[in-house]
C-alpha cells in the first residue's frame, strides 16, 4: 500500500503564492508502480476537480482554469510531487488533494491523500 502525505497549505492573500508538496511512502513495489501523480481540489459546495497531473516521465496536464498560474513538478527520487501556485485568487480556495495511480494522464487514481486546506483572502 501507499500513503500520500500533503503539506504546504495555508492562508494567503490574493496575489500571493503557495507551494504544495506530496510525498508517497509505503511499499516500494507499489510506489514504483505509480505513474501519474497529481492534485485535485474541492471547494465548498462544489465537486472535486482535477488541477494538474504529471507522469513519471514528466508529461503534464492542467485544468484550463490554472494554466499559466500553477506549475506541477515531480522528484521521482524523493517520490514527491509539487504544485507551485502563483497569483492566487479567492476562487482558488479549496481543499487540495494529492492523488496517484498506475496509469497515465487521466487514468484511474488508486491512492489519495487526506487533503490540505488552501484559503485565499481578498
Amino acid at each position: 500500500q501507499v500513503q500520500l502525505v500533503e503539506s504546504g497549505g495555508g492562508l494567503v492573500q490574493a496575489g500571493g503564492s503557495l507551494r504544495l508538496s506530496c510525498t508517497a511512502s509505503g511499499s516500494i513495489f507499489s510506489i514504483n508502480a505509480i505513474n501519474a501523480m497529481g492534485w485535485h481540489r474541492q471547494a465548498p459546495g462544489k465537486q472535486r476537480e482535477l488541477v494538474a497531473e504529471i507522469t513519471r516521465g514528466g508529461r503534464t496536464k492542467y485544468a484550463d482554469s490554472v494554466k499559466g498560474q500553477f506549475t506541477i513538478s515531480r522528484d521521482n527520487a524523493k517520490n514527491t510531487v509539487y504544485l507551485q501556485m502563483n497569483s492566487l485568487k479567492p476562487e482558488d480556495t479549496a481543499v487540495y488533494y494529492c492523488a496517484a495511480g498506475e496509469y497515465g494522464l487521466g487514468g484511474p487514481l488508486k491512492y489519495w491523500g487526506q487533503g490540505t486546506q488552501v484559503t485565499v483572502s481578498s
